[in-house]
């Protein structure tokens, strides 16, 4: 599992977009997001470098937890 800091996400459509974002990796990726802590925790086969990349392409910033 790995874990993020979106300091952008702030509503349930922020966390659609980046599980989405994910999902075009592995589509049994799974995504936990704490809207309070803005971390955000990826269940997935792909590697952390481009799940991050994933996000930021879908219009968030990424920084490692």
């Amino acid at each position: 599992m790995s874990q993020f800091h979106v300091p952008d996400i702030h509503c349930d459509g922020c966390i659609r977009s980046l599980t989405g974002a994910v999902r075009d990796l592995d589509d049994n990726a799974t995504l936990h997001a704490d809207l309070t802590t803005k971390l955000v925790r990826v269940d997935t086969t792909a590697g952390d470098d481009a799940v991050a990349e994933a996000m930021r392409d879908a219009g968030f910033t990424v920084e490692p937890a």
